[in-house]
Protein backbone atom coordinates (compact mmCIF):
# COMPACT_ATOMS: atom_id res chain seq x y z
CA UNK A 1 0.00 0.00 0.00
CA UNK A 2 1.32 3.42 -0.88
CA UNK A 3 0.41 6.72 0.64
CA UNK A 4 1.48 10.35 1.06
CA UNK A 5 5.20 11.00 1.30
CA UNK A 6 7.18 14.09 2.17
CA UNK A 7 9.37 14.82 -0.83
CA UNK A 8 8.51 18.49 -0.32
CA UNK A 9 9.16 18.47 3.44
CA UNK A 10 12.04 20.55 4.82
CA UNK A 11 15.25 18.59 4.93
CA UNK A 12 16.20 17.29 8.36
CA UNK A 13 19.60 18.14 9.80
CA UNK A 14 22.25 15.66 8.84
CA UNK A 15 23.01 14.75 12.46
CA UNK A 16 26.37 13.46 13.70
CA UNK A 17 28.79 12.57 10.96
CA UNK A 18 29.01 8.85 10.39
CA UNK A 19 32.38 7.15 10.56
CA UNK A 20 33.78 6.44 7.08
CA UNK A 21 33.12 2.87 6.00
CA UNK A 22 36.12 0.56 6.30
CA UNK A 23 37.91 -0.46 3.16
CA UNK A 24 36.99 -4.05 2.39
CA UNK A 25 37.97 -6.28 -0.50
CA UNK A 26 35.50 -6.86 -3.29
CA UNK A 27 33.72 -10.11 -2.35
CA UNK A 28 33.92 -11.19 -5.98
CA UNK A 29 37.73 -11.22 -5.73
CA UNK A 30 37.80 -13.80 -2.94
CA UNK A 31 39.53 -16.88 -4.43
CA UNK A 32 38.61 -19.34 -1.68
CA UNK A 33 34.91 -18.85 -2.45
CA UNK A 34 35.26 -21.17 -5.45
CA UNK A 35 35.75 -24.18 -3.17
CA UNK A 36 33.25 -27.00 -3.26
CA UNK A 37 30.96 -27.01 -0.23
CA UNK A 38 28.74 -29.97 0.61
CA UNK A 39 25.71 -29.05 2.73
CA UNK A 40 24.07 -31.64 4.99
CA UNK A 41 20.44 -30.57 5.32
CA UNK A 42 20.67 -28.40 2.22
CA UNK A 43 16.90 -28.17 1.86
CA UNK A 44 16.43 -26.47 5.23
CA UNK A 45 15.65 -22.81 5.74
CA UNK A 46 19.06 -22.28 7.38
CA UNK A 47 21.37 -23.82 4.78
CA UNK A 48 19.50 -23.43 1.48
CA UNK A 49 20.19 -19.67 1.19
CA UNK A 50 23.85 -20.16 2.12
CA UNK A 51 24.17 -22.71 -0.67
CA UNK A 52 22.59 -20.27 -3.14
CA UNK A 53 24.95 -17.47 -2.14
CA UNK A 54 28.06 -19.65 -2.37
CA UNK A 55 26.94 -20.86 -5.79
CA UNK A 56 26.22 -17.34 -7.05
CA UNK A 57 29.70 -16.23 -5.93
CA UNK A 58 31.27 -18.83 -8.21
CA UNK A 59 31.62 -21.68 -5.75
CA UNK A 60 30.65 -25.30 -6.27
CA UNK A 61 27.82 -26.76 -4.21
CA UNK A 62 26.41 -30.20 -3.51
CA UNK A 63 24.31 -31.54 -0.69
CA UNK A 64 21.86 -33.97 0.83
CA UNK A 65 18.59 -33.84 2.71
CA UNK A 66 16.22 -36.25 4.40
CA UNK A 67 13.28 -35.38 2.20
CA UNK A 68 12.29 -33.75 -1.04
CA UNK A 69 11.04 -30.17 -0.76
CA UNK A 70 10.50 -27.07 -2.90
CA UNK A 71 13.92 -25.80 -1.79
CA UNK A 72 15.55 -29.03 -2.99
CA UNK A 73 13.73 -28.66 -6.31
CA UNK A 74 14.92 -25.06 -6.65
CA UNK A 75 18.55 -26.02 -5.96
CA UNK A 76 18.39 -28.85 -8.48
CA UNK A 77 17.08 -26.40 -11.07
CA UNK A 78 20.20 -24.32 -10.38
CA UNK A 79 22.32 -27.35 -11.21
CA UNK A 80 23.15 -28.40 -7.64
CA UNK A 81 23.35 -32.19 -7.14
CA UNK A 82 21.20 -33.03 -4.11
CA UNK A 83 20.70 -36.53 -2.77
CA UNK A 84 17.37 -37.10 -1.02
CA UNK A 85 17.23 -39.81 1.61
CA UNK A 86 20.06 -41.97 2.98
CA UNK A 87 23.10 -42.92 0.91
CA UNK A 88 22.89 -46.34 -0.70
CA UNK A 89 26.05 -47.57 1.02
CA UNK A 90 29.28 -46.40 2.67
CA UNK A 91 31.25 -46.43 -0.59
CA UNK A 92 28.68 -44.23 -2.34
CA UNK A 93 28.67 -41.79 0.57
CA UNK A 94 32.48 -41.60 0.59
CA UNK A 95 32.51 -40.92 -3.15
CA UNK A 96 29.91 -38.18 -2.73
CA UNK A 97 31.78 -36.47 0.09
CA UNK A 98 35.30 -36.85 -1.25
CA UNK A 99 34.83 -34.09 -3.82
CA UNK A 100 34.09 -31.53 -1.09
CA UNK A 101 36.61 -29.14 0.43
CA UNK A 102 34.36 -28.50 3.41
CA UNK A 103 31.11 -29.95 4.77
CA UNK A 104 28.58 -27.60 6.36
CA UNK A 105 26.09 -29.47 8.55
CA UNK A 106 22.68 -28.37 9.76
CA UNK A 107 22.46 -27.71 13.49
CA UNK A 108 19.62 -30.24 13.53
CA UNK A 109 22.11 -33.07 12.88
CA UNK A 110 23.92 -34.56 15.85
CA UNK A 111 27.67 -35.14 15.88
CA UNK A 112 27.08 -38.88 15.57
CA UNK A 113 25.14 -38.51 12.32
CA UNK A 114 26.56 -41.02 9.80
CA UNK A 115 27.37 -38.38 7.18
CA UNK A 116 29.21 -36.19 9.70
CA UNK A 117 31.20 -39.21 10.89
CA UNK A 118 31.99 -40.18 7.29
CA UNK A 119 33.22 -36.69 6.43
CA UNK A 120 35.53 -36.58 9.42
CA UNK A 121 36.91 -40.03 8.63
CA UNK A 122 37.79 -38.72 5.18
CA UNK A 123 39.59 -35.76 6.78
CA UNK A 124 37.11 -33.20 5.45
CA UNK A 125 36.52 -30.22 7.76
CA UNK A 126 32.98 -30.15 9.14
CA UNK A 127 31.43 -26.80 10.02
CA UNK A 128 28.11 -25.86 11.53
CA UNK A 129 26.08 -22.99 10.10
CA UNK A 130 27.30 -20.75 12.92
CA UNK A 131 30.91 -21.58 11.97
CA UNK A 132 30.34 -20.97 8.27
CA UNK A 133 28.54 -17.63 8.53
CA UNK A 134 31.58 -15.60 9.71
CA UNK A 135 33.63 -16.89 6.79
CA UNK A 136 30.82 -16.30 4.30
CA UNK A 137 30.23 -12.71 5.45
CA UNK A 138 33.80 -11.63 6.27
CA UNK A 139 34.54 -9.78 2.98
CA UNK A 140 31.38 -7.69 3.16
CA UNK A 141 30.10 -4.72 5.08
CA UNK A 142 28.00 -6.95 7.29
CA UNK A 143 24.67 -5.67 8.59
CA UNK A 144 23.48 -8.18 11.19
CA UNK A 145 19.81 -7.88 12.18
CA UNK A 146 19.09 -9.48 15.56
CA UNK A 147 16.36 -9.50 18.17
CA UNK A 148 14.02 -11.83 19.99
CA UNK A 149 11.21 -10.84 17.60
CA UNK A 150 10.87 -8.90 14.34
CA UNK A 151 14.26 -9.65 12.80
CA UNK A 152 12.82 -11.36 9.70
CA UNK A 153 10.56 -8.43 8.83
CA UNK A 154 13.28 -5.88 9.60
CA UNK A 155 15.90 -7.70 7.52
CA UNK A 156 13.47 -8.12 4.62
CA UNK A 157 12.43 -4.46 4.68
CA UNK A 158 16.04 -3.32 4.86
CA UNK A 159 17.07 -5.53 1.95
CA UNK A 160 14.20 -4.22 -0.16
CA UNK A 161 15.15 -0.62 0.63
CA UNK A 162 18.84 -1.18 -0.14
CA UNK A 163 18.03 -2.95 -3.41
CA UNK A 164 15.74 -0.11 -4.48
CA UNK A 165 18.46 2.35 -3.50
CA UNK A 166 21.01 0.73 -5.83
CA UNK A 167 23.19 -0.95 -3.18
CA UNK A 168 22.61 -4.40 -4.78
CA UNK A 169 22.99 -6.22 -1.45
CA UNK A 170 23.49 -9.87 -0.68
CA UNK A 171 21.10 -11.10 2.01
CA UNK A 172 19.99 -14.10 4.04
CA UNK A 173 16.51 -13.79 5.53
CA UNK A 174 14.70 -16.27 7.75
CA UNK A 175 11.62 -16.61 5.54
CA UNK A 176 10.74 -16.45 1.88
CA UNK A 177 9.98 -12.94 0.67
CA UNK A 178 8.22 -12.90 -2.70
CA UNK A 179 9.42 -9.38 -3.54
CA UNK A 180 13.03 -10.55 -3.10
CA UNK A 181 12.63 -13.87 -4.88
CA UNK A 182 12.96 -16.05 -1.77
CA UNK A 183 15.07 -16.07 1.37
CA UNK A 184 18.45 -15.52 -0.33
CA UNK A 185 19.46 -12.45 -2.31
CA UNK A 186 22.66 -12.69 -4.34
CA UNK A 187 23.83 -9.17 -5.11
CA UNK A 188 27.06 -7.72 -6.45
CA UNK A 189 27.43 -4.93 -3.90
CA UNK A 190 29.59 -4.89 -0.78
CA UNK A 191 26.71 -4.99 1.77
CA UNK A 192 25.51 -8.27 3.29
CA UNK A 193 22.24 -8.18 5.26
CA UNK A 194 22.03 -11.15 7.59
CA UNK A 195 19.19 -12.16 9.85
CA UNK A 196 21.30 -13.04 12.88
CA UNK A 197 19.86 -15.61 15.29
CA UNK A 198 20.83 -15.97 18.93
CA UNK A 199 19.78 -19.63 19.10
CA UNK A 200 22.69 -22.03 19.40
CA UNK A 201 25.24 -19.20 19.30
CA UNK A 202 24.54 -18.60 15.62
CA UNK A 203 25.60 -14.95 15.77
CA UNK A 204 28.51 -15.42 18.20
CA UNK A 205 31.31 -15.27 15.63
CA UNK A 206 30.05 -12.44 13.44
CA UNK A 207 31.96 -9.22 12.92
CA UNK A 208 29.35 -6.70 11.77
CA UNK A 209 30.00 -3.16 10.67
CA UNK A 210 26.43 -2.38 11.65
CA UNK A 211 24.12 -4.33 13.95
CA UNK A 212 20.40 -3.98 14.65
CA UNK A 213 18.70 -5.14 17.85
CA UNK A 214 14.92 -4.96 17.65
CA UNK A 215 14.16 -6.20 21.20
CA UNK A 216 15.55 -8.58 23.83
CA UNK A 217 13.51 -10.84 26.08
CA UNK A 218 13.50 -14.39 27.38
CA UNK A 219 13.09 -16.85 24.54
CA UNK A 220 14.36 -20.39 23.77
CA UNK A 221 14.16 -21.59 27.39
CA UNK A 222 15.57 -24.95 26.28
CA UNK A 223 18.86 -23.11 25.78
CA UNK A 224 18.70 -20.01 27.98
CA UNK A 225 17.73 -20.59 31.64
CA UNK A 226 16.55 -17.02 32.27
CA UNK A 227 16.26 -13.55 30.80
CA UNK A 228 19.68 -12.53 32.14
CA UNK A 229 21.36 -15.21 30.04
CA UNK A 230 19.60 -13.94 26.92
CA UNK A 231 20.68 -10.38 27.63
CA UNK A 232 24.25 -11.57 28.11
CA UNK A 233 24.49 -13.14 24.65
CA UNK A 234 22.98 -10.04 23.06
CA UNK A 235 25.54 -7.90 24.89
CA UNK A 236 28.27 -10.16 23.52
CA UNK A 237 26.79 -9.70 20.04
CA UNK A 238 26.58 -5.91 20.38
CA UNK A 239 30.18 -5.78 21.57
CA UNK A 240 31.29 -7.46 18.35
CA UNK A 241 30.34 -4.50 16.16
CA UNK A 242 33.46 -3.31 14.36
CA UNK A 243 35.24 -0.30 15.88
CA UNK A 244 33.66 2.82 14.50
CA UNK A 245 30.54 0.92 13.46
CA UNK A 246 26.94 1.58 14.39
CA UNK A 247 24.45 -0.13 16.66
CA UNK A 248 20.81 0.55 15.72
CA UNK A 249 18.48 -0.34 18.60
CA UNK A 250 14.86 0.00 19.69
CA UNK A 251 15.21 2.42 22.58
CA UNK A 252 11.69 1.69 23.79
CA UNK A 253 12.45 -1.89 24.81
CA UNK A 254 13.63 -2.53 28.40
CA UNK A 255 15.65 -5.57 27.34
CA UNK A 256 17.60 -3.43 24.88
CA UNK A 257 18.23 -0.83 27.59
CA UNK A 258 19.63 -3.59 29.81
CA UNK A 259 21.96 -4.72 27.01
CA UNK A 260 23.25 -1.18 26.48
CA UNK A 261 23.83 -0.81 30.23
CA UNK A 262 25.77 -4.06 30.22
CA UNK A 263 27.92 -2.77 27.35
CA UNK A 264 28.73 0.33 29.37
CA UNK A 265 29.88 -1.86 32.28
CA UNK A 266 32.20 -3.98 30.23
CA UNK A 267 35.83 -3.33 29.46
CA UNK A 268 36.65 -3.31 25.77
CA UNK A 269 38.80 -6.24 24.59
CA UNK A 270 42.48 -5.37 24.31
CA UNK A 271 42.46 -5.55 20.53
CA UNK A 272 39.91 -2.73 20.46
CA UNK A 273 41.13 -0.68 23.38
CA UNK A 274 42.23 2.23 21.20
CA UNK A 275 39.36 2.02 18.73
CA UNK A 276 36.15 4.06 18.91
CA UNK A 277 33.09 2.34 20.31
CA UNK A 278 30.14 1.66 18.04
CA UNK A 279 27.84 4.65 17.79
CA UNK A 280 24.33 3.93 19.10
CA UNK A 281 21.38 5.06 16.99
CA UNK A 282 18.03 4.49 18.65
CA UNK A 283 14.48 4.44 17.33
CA UNK A 284 10.98 4.02 18.74
CA UNK A 285 7.72 5.72 19.65
CA UNK A 286 8.96 7.41 22.85
CA UNK A 287 10.20 11.01 23.05
CA UNK A 288 13.91 11.57 22.68
CA UNK A 289 14.61 8.84 20.12
CA UNK A 290 16.92 9.65 17.22
CA UNK A 291 14.31 8.18 14.88
CA UNK A 292 10.76 8.45 16.18
CA UNK A 293 7.33 7.53 14.83
CA UNK A 294 4.47 9.71 16.09
CA UNK A 295 0.73 9.93 15.41
CA UNK A 296 0.44 6.21 14.63
CA UNK A 297 -2.97 5.43 13.08
CA UNK A 298 -4.20 2.02 11.88
CA UNK A 299 -5.76 2.13 8.41
CA UNK A 300 -9.13 0.51 7.60
CA UNK A 301 -8.60 -2.96 6.19
CA UNK A 302 -4.98 -3.14 7.33
CA UNK A 303 -1.77 -1.17 7.37
CA UNK A 304 -0.92 1.98 9.26
CA UNK A 305 0.40 5.47 8.88
CA UNK A 306 2.63 7.56 11.15
CA UNK A 307 4.90 10.57 10.97
CA UNK A 308 8.66 10.03 11.19
CA UNK A 309 10.93 12.43 13.04
CA UNK A 310 14.72 12.43 12.98
CA UNK A 311 16.31 14.30 15.88
CA UNK A 312 12.91 15.95 16.36
CA UNK A 313 12.60 17.14 12.77
CA UNK A 314 9.91 15.82 10.44
CA UNK A 315 11.24 13.49 7.75
CA UNK A 316 8.02 12.27 6.15
CA UNK A 317 5.09 9.89 6.40
CA UNK A 318 5.54 6.17 6.99
CA UNK A 319 2.62 4.40 5.33
CA UNK A 320 2.65 0.61 5.53
CA UNK A 321 0.53 -2.13 3.97
CA UNK A 322 0.86 -4.49 6.95
CA UNK A 323 -0.98 -3.85 10.23
CA UNK A 324 0.35 -3.42 13.75
CA UNK A 325 2.62 -1.07 15.74
CA UNK A 326 5.29 -3.79 15.80
CA UNK A 327 5.50 -3.60 11.99
CA UNK A 328 5.89 0.17 12.20
CA UNK A 329 8.81 -0.31 14.63
CA UNK A 330 10.45 -2.81 12.28
CA UNK A 331 10.08 -0.33 9.43
CA UNK A 332 11.61 2.40 11.59
CA UNK A 333 14.60 0.13 12.24
CA UNK A 334 15.02 -0.49 8.52
CA UNK A 335 14.71 3.25 7.82
CA UNK A 336 17.34 4.21 10.40
CA UNK A 337 19.74 1.49 9.21
CA UNK A 338 19.32 2.37 5.55
CA UNK A 339 20.07 6.01 6.35
CA UNK A 340 23.33 4.92 8.00
CA UNK A 341 24.17 3.16 4.73
CA UNK A 342 23.50 6.23 2.63
CA UNK A 343 19.92 5.76 1.42
CA UNK A 344 17.95 9.05 1.52
CA UNK A 345 15.09 8.72 4.03
CA UNK A 346 12.44 9.91 1.56
CA UNK A 347 13.48 7.15 -0.85
CA UNK A 348 13.43 4.58 1.94
CA UNK A 349 9.96 5.67 3.06
CA UNK A 350 8.64 5.27 -0.45
CA UNK A 351 10.03 1.74 -0.72
CA UNK A 352 8.79 0.71 2.73
CA UNK A 353 5.30 1.61 1.59
CA UNK A 354 5.52 -1.16 -1.01
CA UNK A 355 6.60 -3.93 1.37
CA UNK A 356 4.09 -6.79 1.11
CA UNK A 357 5.41 -9.16 3.77
CA UNK A 358 7.25 -12.43 4.24
CA UNK A 359 5.98 -15.99 4.34
CA UNK A 360 4.24 -16.86 7.61
CA UNK A 361 4.28 -13.24 8.80
CA UNK A 362 0.61 -12.18 8.78
CA UNK A 363 0.32 -14.22 5.60
CA UNK A 364 -3.18 -14.24 4.08
CA UNK A 365 -3.86 -17.88 3.13
CA UNK A 366 -7.23 -17.24 1.51
CA UNK A 367 -10.90 -16.42 1.91
CA UNK A 368 -13.98 -18.60 1.70
CA UNK A 369 -17.61 -18.98 2.72
CA UNK A 370 -18.64 -21.48 5.36
CA UNK A 371 -21.97 -23.30 5.47
CA UNK A 372 -24.53 -20.83 6.76
CA UNK A 373 -22.92 -17.93 4.90
CA UNK A 374 -20.11 -16.93 7.24
CA UNK A 375 -17.26 -15.31 5.32
CA UNK A 376 -13.85 -16.25 6.72
CA UNK A 377 -10.42 -14.81 5.99
CA UNK A 378 -7.57 -17.12 7.06
CA UNK A 379 -4.24 -15.61 8.10
CA UNK A 380 -1.17 -17.66 9.01
CA UNK A 381 1.52 -16.29 11.32
CA UNK A 382 4.73 -17.68 12.85
CA UNK A 383 3.88 -16.18 16.27
CA UNK A 384 4.84 -18.73 18.92
CA UNK A 385 5.90 -16.53 21.84
CA UNK A 386 3.48 -14.53 24.03
CA UNK A 387 4.86 -11.20 22.82
CA UNK A 388 4.48 -12.25 19.20
CA UNK A 389 0.94 -13.51 19.78
CA UNK A 390 -0.08 -10.22 21.43
CA UNK A 391 1.39 -8.18 18.57
CA UNK A 392 -0.19 -10.34 15.88
CA UNK A 393 -3.63 -10.29 17.49
CA UNK A 394 -3.40 -6.52 17.97
CA UNK A 395 -2.67 -6.22 14.26
CA UNK A 396 -5.54 -8.58 13.47
CA UNK A 397 -7.93 -6.52 15.57
CA UNK A 398 -6.93 -3.41 13.62
CA UNK A 399 -7.38 -5.15 10.27
CA UNK A 400 -10.58 -7.01 11.16
CA UNK A 401 -12.61 -3.79 11.14
CA UNK A 402 -15.35 -5.17 13.35
CA UNK A 403 -15.21 -8.80 12.24
CA UNK A 404 -14.67 -11.44 14.88
CA UNK A 405 -11.07 -12.55 15.43
CA UNK A 406 -10.52 -16.27 16.05
CA UNK A 407 -7.09 -17.62 17.01
CA UNK A 408 -5.95 -21.21 16.60
CA UNK A 409 -2.71 -21.69 18.56
CA UNK A 410 -0.29 -24.60 18.43
CA UNK A 411 2.19 -24.22 21.31
CA UNK A 412 5.76 -24.76 20.13
CA UNK A 413 7.91 -26.98 22.40
CA UNK A 414 7.07 -28.09 25.89
CA UNK A 415 9.99 -26.17 27.40
CA UNK A 416 8.67 -22.85 26.07
CA UNK A 417 5.15 -23.63 27.23
CA UNK A 418 6.38 -24.55 30.72
CA UNK A 419 8.59 -21.48 31.11
CA UNK A 420 6.06 -18.96 29.76
CA UNK A 421 2.75 -20.61 30.62
CA UNK A 422 1.34 -17.71 32.65
CA UNK A 423 2.43 -15.21 30.00
CA UNK A 424 0.81 -17.28 27.25
CA UNK A 425 -2.42 -17.36 29.25
CA UNK A 426 -2.76 -13.57 29.02
CA UNK A 427 -1.62 -13.18 25.40
CA UNK A 428 -4.96 -13.73 23.63
CA UNK A 429 -6.94 -10.74 24.87
CA UNK A 430 -7.54 -9.31 21.39
CA UNK A 431 -9.22 -12.51 20.17
CA UNK A 432 -12.93 -13.28 20.38
CA UNK A 433 -12.34 -17.01 20.43
CA UNK A 434 -9.25 -19.22 20.98
CA UNK A 435 -8.64 -22.84 20.04
CA UNK A 436 -5.53 -24.41 21.58
CA UNK A 437 -4.34 -27.58 19.90
CA UNK A 438 -1.65 -30.15 20.70
CA UNK A 439 1.90 -29.02 21.46
CA UNK A 440 4.39 -29.24 18.60
CA UNK A 441 7.40 -30.89 20.24
CA UNK A 442 9.97 -30.07 17.51
CA UNK A 443 13.36 -31.16 18.86
CA UNK A 444 12.02 -32.21 22.28
CA UNK A 445 10.99 -35.63 23.56
CA UNK A 446 9.99 -34.80 27.15
CA UNK A 447 6.53 -33.29 27.65
CA UNK A 448 7.45 -32.07 31.15
CA UNK A 449 4.06 -33.29 32.34
CA UNK A 450 2.29 -30.62 30.29
CA UNK A 451 -0.60 -30.78 27.84
CA UNK A 452 -2.10 -28.12 25.61
CA UNK A 453 -5.23 -28.23 27.74
CA UNK A 454 -3.17 -26.79 30.61
CA UNK A 455 -2.84 -23.59 28.61
CA UNK A 456 -6.45 -23.59 27.43
CA UNK A 457 -7.65 -23.90 31.02
CA UNK A 458 -5.67 -20.82 32.10
CA UNK A 459 -6.97 -18.46 29.42
CA UNK A 460 -9.51 -16.11 30.98
CA UNK A 461 -9.80 -13.62 28.14
CA UNK A 462 -11.51 -14.34 25.86
CA UNK A 463 -13.92 -16.54 27.75
CA UNK A 464 -14.50 -18.61 24.60
CA UNK A 465 -11.24 -20.58 24.78
CA UNK A 466 -10.66 -24.30 24.86
CA UNK A 467 -8.58 -27.26 23.77
CA UNK A 468 -9.28 -29.09 20.49
CA UNK A 469 -7.23 -32.14 19.46
CA UNK A 470 -5.25 -31.74 16.25
CA UNK A 471 -7.22 -34.29 14.17
CA UNK A 472 -10.50 -32.64 15.14
CA UNK A 473 -9.60 -29.05 14.28
CA UNK A 474 -10.82 -28.72 10.66
CA UNK A 475 -14.21 -30.24 11.33
CA UNK A 476 -14.65 -28.29 14.55
CA UNK A 477 -13.82 -24.99 12.88
CA UNK A 478 -16.21 -25.61 9.99
CA UNK A 479 -18.98 -26.51 12.43
CA UNK A 480 -18.40 -23.41 14.55
CA UNK A 481 -18.29 -21.14 11.49
CA UNK A 482 -21.54 -22.67 10.25
CA UNK A 483 -23.12 -22.19 13.65
CA UNK A 484 -22.06 -18.55 13.67
CA UNK A 485 -23.67 -18.02 10.28
CA UNK A 486 -26.82 -19.81 11.34
CA UNK A 487 -27.21 -17.41 14.24
CA UNK A 488 -26.58 -14.41 11.98
CA UNK A 489 -23.74 -13.30 14.26
CA UNK A 490 -21.33 -12.15 11.55
CA UNK A 491 -19.84 -9.02 13.04
CA UNK A 492 -20.73 -5.37 12.75
CA UNK A 493 -18.34 -4.07 10.13
CA UNK A 494 -17.40 -4.87 6.59
CA UNK A 495 -14.13 -5.93 5.02
CA UNK A 496 -14.16 -6.18 1.30
CA UNK A 497 -17.91 -5.88 1.29
CA UNK A 498 -18.59 -8.86 3.54
CA UNK A 499 -18.98 -9.54 7.24
CA UNK A 500 -17.50 -12.49 9.01
CA UNK A 501 -14.44 -13.86 10.79
CA UNK A 502 -10.70 -13.36 10.58
CA UNK A 503 -9.19 -16.69 11.62
CA UNK A 504 -5.49 -16.80 12.52
CA UNK A 505 -3.35 -19.92 12.71
CA UNK A 506 -0.47 -19.21 15.11
CA UNK A 507 2.69 -21.24 15.69
CA UNK A 508 5.99 -22.47 14.31
CA UNK A 509 5.05 -26.10 13.64
CA UNK A 510 2.52 -27.98 11.53
CA UNK A 511 -0.17 -25.38 12.22
CA UNK A 512 0.78 -23.75 8.91
CA UNK A 513 -0.93 -26.67 7.11
CA UNK A 514 -4.29 -26.01 8.78
CA UNK A 515 -5.29 -22.99 6.68
CA UNK A 516 -5.00 -24.75 3.29
CA UNK A 517 -6.75 -27.83 4.69
CA UNK A 518 -9.60 -25.70 6.00
CA UNK A 519 -9.96 -23.92 2.64
CA UNK A 520 -10.14 -27.32 0.92
CA UNK A 521 -12.85 -28.45 3.30
CA UNK A 522 -14.87 -25.26 2.85
CA UNK A 523 -14.53 -25.50 -0.93
CA UNK A 524 -15.97 -29.01 -0.70
CA UNK A 525 -19.00 -27.69 1.12
CA UNK A 526 -17.63 -28.32 4.58
CA UNK A 527 -18.49 -32.00 4.59
CA UNK A 528 -16.54 -33.79 1.86
CA UNK A 529 -13.10 -35.34 2.29
CA UNK A 530 -10.16 -32.98 2.04
CA UNK A 531 -8.58 -32.58 -1.37
CA UNK A 532 -4.84 -32.34 -1.91
CA UNK A 533 -2.32 -33.29 0.73
CA UNK A 534 -0.90 -31.79 3.88
CA UNK A 535 2.80 -31.05 4.19
CA UNK A 536 2.51 -32.63 7.62
CA UNK A 537 0.91 -35.79 6.27
CA UNK A 538 3.38 -38.08 8.00
CA UNK A 539 3.37 -36.27 11.32
CA UNK A 540 1.03 -35.86 14.20
CA UNK A 541 0.54 -32.48 15.84
CA UNK A 542 3.61 -32.89 18.01
CA UNK A 543 5.91 -33.13 15.01
CA UNK A 544 6.86 -36.68 15.94
CA UNK A 545 6.44 -39.49 13.37
CA UNK A 546 3.11 -41.27 13.50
Amino acid sequence: MTGPHSDDAPAAPAGPAAAPPPVVPDPRDRPERVRRVHFLGIGGAGLSPLAQIHLAAGGQVSGSDQEYSPRVAMLRELGVPVRVGPATDAAALAAELSAADVVVASSALRDDHPEIIAARELGIPVRRRSDWLPELTAPYRLVAVAGSHGKTTTAAMLTLVLAAGGADPTAVIGADVAQLGGSAVTGQGDVFVLEADEYGGAFAGLDPELAVITNVEWEHPDLFPDEASVRAVFADFAARVRPGGRLVVCGDHPGVAAVLAELDRRTEPDRRADAPRARVVDYGFAPGRTWRAVDYVPLPGGGSTSTVLRDGNRVGELTLALPGPHIALDALAALATAAELGVPPTDALRTLGTYAGAARRFDVVGRASAPGGTRVEIVDDYAHHPTEIRATLRAARDRAAGRQVWAVAQPHTFSRLAALLDDFATAFGDADRVYVTDVYAARETDNLGLHASDLAGRIRRPAAAGYVAWPDLPGRLVADLADLGGRGDLGDAAAGGTHGVMLLTLGAGTITTLGPRLLDLLAAGGTDALSGSSRAGDQDATGLPT
